[in-house]
């Protein structure tokens, strides 16, 4: 009956044998005499230190691979997200509209009736980074560039 304690989804392995090199042994086992217990009382004093040092050098190794899979993981996530996310790009003499306020949120004034976007206004500059330059219908120019989001 040997309790297991539960590995970490990213890095597939225990903090404790992160840390230590080795799984931790619960009380239980001590208590109930487990096999790897046994195994272990049936080795001399330097063997067993032998075998601790040579973890010790693993543990390197197991720390390098749980921060690989770490950064996996947030690849596959960052991926994951991306695939959601449509890009809009505008070009010059587009008709657009600009948020009012932040998108979920109201004005005390109109309450739920809150607009969320004024316009329309032409693109009249397209910036590096998804910025544009807008002008009103009428012909005044806003006074800074607007982020394309």
């Amino acid at each position: 009956m040997a309790h297991r304690i539960s590995r970490h989804g990213a890095t597939k392995v225990t903090p404790f044998e992160l840390v230590y090199g080795q799984e931790v042994v619960l009380p239980i086992e001590v208590n109930l005499d487990a096999y790897r217990l046994a195994k272990q009382n049936d080795l001399s004093v330097v063997l067993y230190h032998d075998l601790m040092m040579d973890n010790v050098d693993e543990v390197t190794d197991k720390r390098i691979k749980a921060l690989k899979d770490i950064e996996e993981g947030k690849v596959q996530v960052a991926r994951a997200y991306n695939k959601r996310v449509k890009s809009k790009s505008f070009r010059v003499g587009d008709l657009v509209c600009k948020t009012i306020l932040t998108l979920g949120t109201k004005s005390n004034k109109f309450d739920k009736w809150s607009p969320s976007w004024e316009g329309p206004y032409r693109v009249i500059k397209v910036i590096f980074g998804n910025s544009y330059l807008l002008e009103m219908l009428q012909g005044d120019n806003l006074p800074r560039a607007i982020n394309g989001r």
